[in-house]
């Protein structure tokens, strides 16, 4: 008799923990998003104005890298010859 109640409690726990799960997960899931979303929008604002900048409708804007200048004649580093030795 007491194997048949074992059986049973772990049948009722199995189900009921499946249920619970069923019914938690989404909304634990939709919870861990808000957060995450919350935190990012913290950390670097608002995504939807990323890379636009507040300028006039019909202005113009030119923004160039800055030239940089590469030394051919500067020295990098040494050659080091090697030899194999038997």
């Amino acid at each position: 008799m007491v194997l048949l109640q074992t059986i049973l409690i772990f049948i009722l726990v199995y189900y009921g923990l499946k249920f619970l799960l069923k019914w938690l997960a989404p909304k634990l899931f939709n919870y861990a998003m808000r957060k995450t979303n919350e935190r990012f929008e913290q950390q670097f604002g608002n995504p939807g104005d990323f890379g636009h900048t507040k300028t006039r409708e019909g202005e113009t804007t030119i923004s160039k890298k800055p030239h940089r200048r590469s030394n051919p004649s500067k020295k990098v580093g040494e050659y080091i010859d090697f030899e194999e030795i038997d």
